[in-house]
């Protein structure tokens, strides 16, 4: 399943059901097949997501201080990050906080 989240100040964000029910959990919205983020819902929105991230670098960080990959093949299947997963769902709340809308899915 994938989940298609739209707002008439930004382009759509789609995501496959396992990162968007993730990402969902984060902001504390249950990863029903619709909902809504309201415009007083993005910036603490935002800021779980921030902390999410900011968690996981630090956990990734002491992670590979303590064991580094073998090789590059190794490196380079490791996970993709929260950072790198969030990125564009940020950008599209950033963007429609700031144009006053709302941000929803599967609606």
């Amino acid at each position: 399943m994938l989940y298609e989240f739209k707002s008439k100040a930004t382009g759509t964000v789609v995501m496959t059901a396992n990162v968007a029910e993730r990402i969902l959990s984060i902001i504390g919205k249950d990863a029903s097949a619709q909902g809504i983020i309201t415009l007083e819902q993005i910036n603490p929105a935002i800021a779980a997501l921030q902390a999410a991230i900011e968690l996981e670098d630090r956990e990734t960080s002491a992670d590979h201080d303590t064991d580094p990959p073998e090789d590059a093949e190794s490196a380079r299947h490791q996970a993709v990050s929260l950072r790198q997963r969030a990125h564009p769902f940020i950008d599209m709340l950033r963007h429609a906080y700031k144009a006053e809308e709302r941000v929803t899915w599967g609606v």
